[in-house]
């Protein structure tokens, strides 16, 4: 048993703190770190943590808690309890814009402005290639998902741009169901792809951060050791799970200016940490308490929020954990973070029971087996014989009517066989499949248009090669061919407001008109339909009515937007079609 290791860390000022001529609240000493009110200078609060970070300042004060301190302190001792084979969570916590995200993950250059993940990722690595031999085998699987209004997605596979369902297994507890985990061989692999996800996070500007996280990031390493011991001929695992989480942060919404979409993310935001806040508090009471005195009250309301019910295992569950409050040193912002260190002084009451995870999946394959074998004996007792050899047909059961006990049994099947299907991947398997991910990818990018280079960098952006789209055009060279509007099979509205393409303009009407692409005898054609009294030329001539677009066509909207249609399928045939320019009647031209 351990408790929960809670450090706190400072910032500098920011722009909209010095614009403001904010005063520095917070002082630290040693492990101490005191607030003071900024209106009653007596009034100080002190907390005790197990690692106080000032920040606030630069290299130049010998107090200075770098990037690398921080590291130094909690993701090596975390790394190394992984290593013993204990599952290990660090997650930050405060308000919006006061550098959790710059804490877990810092910037890619310098190298010294590097966060916790990306340091903790290299230094695994390196230990992975000072420590294999050929009796102990390392393998590294990652998953990157991210939390937003309640809703879980996958930052790492584009085929998964839905909502990942969260579910739970009496042997793994919740776990997000066909989440991508792929398997990487070198920090460089790993490297690309927190690259990949960063760039796929949501985040928006408000009147506290210019770059606001809107969702929670989890980044997950399972990390195996295999080995071999040749006198007994025996191979046992370690697997530990390490669990980065980068919290959105807390706020105000008459701080932040929130409005719409983002004052609803705030709300969302907010709700999950505050089931956070509860579920800490519970669980801070129940570690006081002795078992004897634990009530059937002391209920801890993980599944009150997406987010809790996901870390269950890492909040006083079977991980080390640590948590880094990130605070403001303004006095504006006060009573936030009072509120933070309140938050994280509660966190440090938290006991966890960790444990060593030595090889859990023959275990848990063995338990799945078991579990299968069990439902299929129900479905059979139920007279669903059919079903359970062959689950996956729709009309396996022809016009059975099943009940609700048996359909529940046949979704637990499935979910189990699955389970199952991933645990018994062989390791070639997990890269084969990491490869084909990679490759739908670099698909997809190139499908939107965005050239990568050999190592899969993004080098610039190219015209699709299927999909028909709409370039600018413009009288300076410079500003022409800028800007890219796909045209997606359906119904596409232009207009100045409500619309799938939005343009300005005294002569952009509220609807404009429409684009519809849809196939037609195995190819696929665009529609251009303007609204009445829609101000549209296509080659200079009004357009009144439905026009089929053909590629070249040059497009006017309004009076100032100007498009060239381009449409690559039709101008892969018309190549086709004409003969070379330079061979004409397909005689070789004679030099001579």
């Amino acid at each position: 048993m351990s408790s929960v290791k809670v450090a706190v860390r400072v910032r500098p000022f920011n722009n909209r703190e010095i614009g403001r001529q904010a005063k520095c609240v917070i002082s630290m000493k040693d492990k101490t770190t005191a607030i003071q009110h900024p209106k009653q200078s007596k009034d100080v609060k002190a907390f005790n943590f197990d690692y106080s970070y000032w920040s606030h300042t630069n290299e130049q004060d010998p107090n200075f808690a770098s990037q690398n301190k921080v590291y130094k302190d909690i993701g090596e001792e975390m790394l190394q309890h992984a290593f013993e084979g204990y599952n290990v969570c660090i997650f930050a916590y405060g308000q919006t814009g006061a550098g959790k995200s710059y804490t877990m993950m810092g910037k890619p250059e310098p190298r010294d402005q590097q966060g916790i993940i990306p340091q903790l990722c290299e230094e695994l690595f390196y230990k992975i290639k000072t420590q294999e031999s050929k009796d102990l085998q390392f393998s590294v699987e990652v998953s990157y998902m991210e939390i937003y209004c309640e809703r879980v997605r996958d930052l790492l596979n584009p085929k998964n741009k839905g909502n990942l369902r969260v579910r739970e297994h009496p042997l793994l507890g919740p776990y997000v169901e066909d989440l991508s985990k792929l398997a990487v061989t070198s920090f460089n692999e790993i490297n690309t792809l927190m690259d990949e996800g960063n760039k796929a996070r949501t985040v928006a500007a408000t009147n506290m951060n210019e770059t606001s996280s809107r969702s929670h990031a989890v980044f997950t390493v399972v990390f195996t050791q295999r080995r071999h011991d040749e006198m007994t001929d025996l191979s046992t695992e370690k697997v530990a799970k390490i669990s980065l989480v980068d919290l959105a942060g807390s706020e105000r919404a008459n701080a932040t200016g929130a409005k719409g979409d983002r004052l609803k993310e705030g709300a969302n935001i907010n709700k999950s940490l505050t089931t956070l806040g509860k579920v800490i508090h519970a669980l801070a009471e129940s570690s006081q308490s002795s078992s004897k005195k634990r009530k059937k009250s002391d209920f801890i309301p993980y599944r009150d929020s997406v987010l809790t019910w996901l870390l269950r295992e890492n909040l006083g569950g079977n991980s080390k954990t640590a948590m880094i409050a990130a605070l403001s040193p303004a006095d504006i912002n006060y009573e936030e973070t009072l509120s933070t260190l309140r938050y994280a002084d509660r966190a440090k009451q938290i006991v966890c029971k960790a444990v060593v995870n030595e090889d859990p999946n023959a275990r848990l394959i063995r338990e799945l087996k078991e579990e299968v074998m069990r439902l299929k004996e129900l479905l059979k007792s139920e007279g669903l014989a059919e079903l359970v050899d062959c689950p996956a047909s729709p009309s396996a059961g022809g016009q059975r009517i099943m009940t609700p006990s048996s359909e529940d049994a046949m979704e637990q099947l499935r979910a189990s066989e699955k389970l199952i299907a991933e645990l018994n991947e062989t390791w070639e398997e997990k890269l084969k499949k990491t490869e084909l991910v990679k490759q739908e990818r670099e698909a997809a990018l190139a499908e939107l248009g965005v050239a990568l280079d050999g190592a899969g960098t993004t080098i610039g952006v190219c015209s699709p090669k299927n999909t028909p789209h709409l370039v600018n055009l413009n009288e300076d060279p410079l500003m022409s061919e800028c800007l890219l509007y796909y045209i997606k099979p359906g119904v596409m509205k232009v207009g100045s407001t409500h619309a799938d393409i939005i343009l300005s303009g005294p002569h952009i009407r509220d609807h404009h008109c429409t684009f519809e692409s849809r196939e037609v005898n195995g190819e696929v054609v665009v529609t251009l339909t303007p609204e009445k009294s829609a101000t549209i030329f296509v080659n200079g001539r009004t357009v009144e009515g439905p026009l089929l677009l053909k590629t070249g066509h040059r497009v006017i909207l309004g009076k100032n937007h100007v498009f060239r249609f381009n449409h690559p399928e039709q101008a892969r045939q018309e190549r086709e079609k004409t003969p070379s320019a330079e061979t004409p009647g397909g005689e070789p031209v004679d030099w001579t």
